[in-house]
């Protein structure tokens, strides 16, 4: 297998998974299509120049990863950020609420 498959194959991978599972939208069909013809094409490319289609293929890896593909979806950087936010935020606001809920009937009850 060429040095450049594993890459396009993991762009692919990450584009299905922030769109349909991450945001429920519908699979679209044509990503992983496209992606094993980019892979095919990046085969051939690494017979012709070997680093440059390594350097490039890895280059779309990173760029996939933090940029939108289709502006209604957020990036999956974005989309793990989210989720790490509101996890993070989610425990805390039990604890607020909980905090809150318990002085405020203390205090009804003086």
């Amino acid at each position: 297998m060429a040095q450049t498959t594993g890459p396009i194959l993991a762009i692919g991978g990450i584009t299905v998974v922030n769109r349909s599972i991450f945001h429920g939208q519908d699979m679209d069909w044509r990503i992983p299509i496209a992606t094993g013809l980019a892979a095919l094409a990046f085969t051939a490319a690494e017979k012709a120049w070997p680093a440059g289609a390594q350097m490039l293929a890895w280059t779309a890896l990173a760029a996939v990863c933090l940029t939108r593909v289709d502006p209604s979806v957020p990036s999956p950087v974005e989309s793990a950020l989210d989720w790490w936010q509101s996890g993070a935020a989610g425990s805390k606001t039990k604890t607020s609420t909980k905090t809150s809920s318990t002085s405020s009937s203390a205090t009804r009850a003086v």
